[in-house]
């Protein structure tokens, strides 16, 4: 009995001496780690953050102190924010705008850029890696270099083209060219890393090809269709070179560009506070979005490089 005592006594305490050895030693290094990720952190989230916040307080200015550098509203106002719904400048319509041609624009994106991405994920054929190389160098043209032929052709300069100036397809057909690029090469690589045993396997129990790619395929890879739905609707929502190009009436403007185009009571000076309520408006939609969705955003960009 007193020999089993020992024994686990012995035992007791080699186990703790393991519990101490595997302990982490918090040394001078971890701490110095510990404040160099914190004060990294604290940088990131205040340059992210302060540009947004200065924003909303120079919105809740007076209108009169749109250039004050105080770092809180004394007194704070709602006149900016009133402001920006003021019927000359018919942000509502823009804000439509927007909503209509973002939407429209990542529905499509989604629906080309899904097929073409399984095509290039699933199918062998000659080129392949040049398709793939077309496809991401055509997202690395500056804008303005297509904005100018597509101007000529959408104003009817050719007579077998019609005049598209101030329609919707002359805003969202533009901004295919940039949000397919981006759709295709992030869903291919999502593709990519599903086993395609799981399409032979559906199959062999009876589906047919669209079946086991509707039913099994597009399951599996909704956090990548999400992601990059969300990243076009994002670069959609606040494009404006495009839509402040093809868009030159007060109608068709979207809120970027009626946003540009608030003027001051005089017509001359430039209403800092109103421009600011309307960036507000416009910001907060997308970052209520980023941070409802932030588990499928992180999901989505980090499952591709899964294997």
């Amino acid at each position: 009995m007193t020999t089993t005592t020992a024994v686990n006594a012995d035992f007791q305490t080699s186990a703790a001496e393991v519990a101490a050895l595997n302990k982490p030693k918090r040394d001078a290094k971890y701490w110095a780690g510990g404040v160099l990720t914190f004060i990294g952190m604290a940088a990131i989230v205040l340059y992210c953050v302060l540009p947004f916040y200065w924003m909303v307080v120079s919105s809740l200015r007076l209108p009169t102190m749109g250039m004050s550098n105080d770092f809180l509203p004394n007194p704070p106002s709602l006149e900016n924010l009133i402001a920006v719904f003021n019927p000359s400048n018919d942000f509502g319509r823009a804000l439509i705008n927007s909503v209509i041609v973002s939407t429209i624009t990542t529905v499509l994106t989604l629906l080309f850029g899904i097929l073409g991405a399984y095509a290039l994920a699933r199918l062998r054929f000659w080129g392949k890696g040049v398709v793939l190389a077309v496809i991401i160098g055509c997202s690395m043209f500056p804008g303005i270099t297509l904005l100018v032929p597509l101007l000529k052709m959408f104003s009817g300069y050719y007579p077998w083209f019609p005049n598209w100036m101030n329609t919707y397809q002359a805003l969202i057909i533009p901004s295919l060219s940039f949000g397919l690029p981006l759709c295709v090469w992030n869903l291919t690589a999502y593709f990519r890393q599903l086993p395609v045993e799981l399409e032979h396997s559906a199959m062999v129990d009876g589906c047919t090809p669209a079946q086991a790619f509707r039913l099994i395929i597009m399951p599996l890879a909704a956090p990548g269709v999400f992601t990059t739905a969300i990243l076009v609707f994002i670069a959609v929502w606040n494009e404006f070179m495009i839509a402040n190009t093809f868009g030159t009436t007060k109608d068709m403007f979207t809120a970027p560009v009626a946003m540009n185009r608030f003027t001051g009571s005089l017509g001359f000076n430039t209403p800092y506070g109103t421009i600011m309520a309307a960036g507000v408006l416009i910001t907060i939609p997308l970052i209520i979005m980023v941070l409802f969705f932030q588990r499928q955003i992180i999901g989505g960009l980090t499952a591709g490089s899964l294997k």
